[in-house]
C-alpha cells in the first residue's frame, strides 16, 4: 500500500509540476471566455445598438448594408442573430483575402440594429476576445496546438484521479473529509485549500478536462464514438448557378425554412454568396437543444428555385449526434443557462488554487524534509 501511495503522489506530483501552469492558463482563459461576447461589447462600447429595446431588421437589409461597406467581398456571409436586444448584429465573412493561409480568421462584423450602420470590422485573433479565444483552443498554434491541448486535457486527467486518490478518506470519513472548514496554521491551512479545492470541485475539473479534450480532438472522438452509434455530416450540395441568375431574397429563404419548423427561432442566416455556387443555409434553435447560439437545426435552400435540397431536424438525432452536439454548450455551461455558465466561470479559476496550493505545499514538505536530513546530520 506505501509503494502504491508514493507512486501515486509521484505521479500527481510529476504532473501538478508539468503541466500545472498551463491548466492554470487555460482555466483563466476559459473563465473569461465563458462571458466573451459581453466582455467585448463592454470594452468596445461602440458596438452597442444606437437606441434598445429595438425592432429586428429585416435579414436582406442587413446583407445588403454588409455588402455595401464590403462591395468587393463576393463569397457568403455568415449573419447572426442578436442573443439579446441589447446586442448588435454580428456577422461573419470567413475567406478573406487578409488571412489567406490561416486555419481560421474569418472576418467578424456587427451592424448595428437600428441603423444598419456596420460599426466594426475586425479580423478574428487581432483583437483581445478572440485573441484570448485562441490562445484557450490552440495556444496560438493552429492545429499543432489544438492537438496539444486535447492531450493535455485527457493528462489532466490522471493528475486530479491521483489527487483524489491521495486524499481519499474513505466512505465512512467522507463527510467528515468534506466538511467546508480551514484549521489555522500555514501548512494546514494550505493543504485544506488544496484538498477542499479539488474534492469540490473533481465533477467540474472532469468535465471540462473531458470535452475540452473532445473539443481539441473532434475527429479522433468520432472515431471513438462511430462503433456505437451513427454520426450525422452536412450535406454536400454542389450548385451550377449563373452568377447573374435572380434568387430569392434571405428573408424568402428564412420563411422557407420556418414553414419547416415553424415553432422554432432563427439564429443563423449563411447566405449563398454573390456568385450563387451554395445554398441558402438556415440555422433554427429549437426548445430542447443544448445550444442556443449554435443550434443544430439546420435547412439548406437553393438560391434560385427556392427548393429544399437537404434538412437536419436535431429531434431525429442519433445518440451520438446527441453526444457531439452536446460537447460546446457543457464545455462552456451554456447548456444549463445562467447558472450554468456562472459555474463554469468559477471552476477555471480552479486550477489557479491547485496550483498555488499544489507548489506551496510541496516546498513546504521539502523544506521539512531538509531540516530532518539536517539535523541528523548534525
Amino acid at each position: 500500500m506505501k509503494n502504491a501511495r508514493r507512486t501515486w503522489l509521484s505521479i500527481h506530483l510529476t504532473l501538478g509540476l508539468s503541466i500545472g501552469a498551463l491548466l492554470l492558463l487555460l482555466g483563466l482563459t476559459g473563465s473569461i471566455l465563458v462571458f466573451y461576447l459581453e466582455i467585448d461589447q463592454i470594452i468596445n462600447p461602440q458596438i452597442e445598438p444606437a437606441s434598445v429595446p429595438y425592432q429586428m431588421p429585416a435579414q436582406q437589409d442587413i446583407l445588403d448594408a454588409l455588402q455595401q461597406a464590403h462591395p468587393t467581398r463576393t463569397d457568403p456571409w455568415r449573419i447572426e442573430q442578436p442573443m439579446h436586444d441589447d446586442w448588435p448584429i454580428m456577422a461573419r465573412y470567413y475567406t478573406p483575402v487578409e488571412s489567406v493561409g490561416k486555419n481560421f480568421a474569418p472576418l467578424m462584423l456587427t451592424v448595428d440594429p437600428v441603423t444598419l450602420e456596420v460599426t466594426s470590422s475586425r479580423l478574428w485573433g487581432d483583437y483581445a476576445m478572440t485573441w484570448i479565444y485562441d490562445l484557450h483552443y490552440s495556444l496560438l498554434l493552429e492545429k499543432p496546438g489544438k492537438i496539444a491541448i486535447g492531450i493535455i486535457g485527457l493528462i489532466s486527467l490522471i493528475s486530479f484521479i491521483s489527487g483524489i486518490w491521495l486524499w481519499w478518506p474513505g466512505w465512512a470519513g467522507l463527510k467528515q473529509a468534506l466538511k467546508p472548514q480551514l484549521r489555522s496554521g500555514k501548512a494546514r491551512l494550505n493543504y485544506d485549500l488544496h484538498v477542499l479545492s479539488g474534492s469540490y470541485g473533481l465533477v467540474f475539473l472532469l468535465i471540462l478536462s473531458l470535452t475540452g479534450a473532445a473539443l481539441a480532438l473532434p475527429d479522433e472522438t468520432a472515431m471513438l464514438v462511430k462503433p456505437f452509434s451513427d454520426l450525422s455530416s452536412s450535406p454536400k450540395i454542389a450548385l451550377n448557378h449563373s452568377e447573374n441568375a435572380s434568387r430569392i431574397t434571405a428573408d424568402q429563404a428564412v420563411e422557407i425554412a420556418r414553414q419547416q419548423f415553424p415553432q422554432a427561432e432563427l439564429r443563423w442566416v449563411e447566405t449563398p454568396g454573390l456568385n450563387n455556387q451554395k445554398a441558402w443555409r438556415i440555422a433554427l434553435y429549437q426548445e430542447g437543444e443544448p445550444s442556443r447560439r449554435f443550434p443544430r437545426t439546420q435547412v439548406w435552400i437553393d438560391p434560385l428555385t427556392g427548393e429544399i435540397l437537404a434538412l437536419r431536424d436535431t429531434k431525429q438525432d442519433t445518440g451520438g449526434d446527441v453526444l457531439m452536439h452536446w460537447l460546446h454548450p457543457l464545455h462552456n455551461g451554456e447548456v444549463f443557462g445562467m447558472t450554468g455558465r456562472i459555474l463554469v466561470f468559477i471552476a477555471g479559476f480552479l486550477p489557479l488554487i491547485l496550483f498555488v496550493t499544489g507548489i506551496i505545499r510541496w516546498l513546504q514538505k521539502r523544506r521539512a524534509r531538509r531540516l530532518v536530513t539536517s539535523r541528523h546530520s548534525a
